[in-house]
């Protein structure tokens, strides 16, 4: 395994430390505010495999010996840092709204800026998830773990998806659209 790539891996991790950061001074905020929290009981399944995804990485690409093709390698690399921005421009539109739970204040309004102004998308974050569950491993040929990742995180998201939905559409704002959603992540 090249050394770069733990680096690579690593900085993801600090980054996945930095969304916690965040998370947990948005969760305070909102639950000051009356914020409700939906659907804890999939949060610790979401943890354990964006961690194992980490861990899996750099397994299977030291223990399987796993090469660095450039043909592959450079594409998944564009794409893990083109997942990255696109997680922190839905960060920083949802501002204090974001978080890694589903945690909704009643009555603040829609976000509509940044990618949530994109009707036809309505979880831009969750397609940053699964660009970067595939590509991150992909950028040193771990495809064992972009596969295991990619299957274990499809039923995760139907869950989240789900319990999102639900979450947002009963706390819509008087000023929101009819039929609307608040975006919590």
């Amino acid at each position: 395994m090249s050394p770069w790539y733990a680096v690579l891996v690593a900085l993801v991790g600090v980054e996945r430390l930095a969304e916690l950061f965040v998370a947990r001074r948005n969760a305070r905020w909102s639950m000051e505010r009356g914020g409700v929290l939906y659907g804890a009981g999939h949060y610790p399944w979401m943890v354990a495999l964006h961690t194992g995804l980490l861990a899996g990485c750099l397994l299977e690409a030291a223990l399987a010996d796993r090469p660095f093709v450039p043909a592959l390698g450079w594409p998944m690399l564009a794409l893990v840092v083109a997942a990255q921005a696109l997680r922190w421009w839905c960060v920083t539109s949802l501002g204090r709204q974001w978080n890694t739970q589903v945690i909704v204040v009643p009555g603040l309004p829609l976000v509509t800026r940044g990618p949530y102004r994109f009707g036809w998308l309505r979880h831009p974050n969750y397609v940053a998830v699964a660009v970067e569950g595939a590509a991150l491993p992909l950028v040193h040929s771990a495809w064992l773990t972009a596969l295991a990742f990619t299957l274990l995180n499809v039923p995760l998201m139907v869950v989240r998806l789900r319990c999102e939905n639900a979450a947002l559409a009963t706390a819509a704002a008087p000023e929101s659209a009819p039929g609307s959603l608040r975006h919590a992540r």
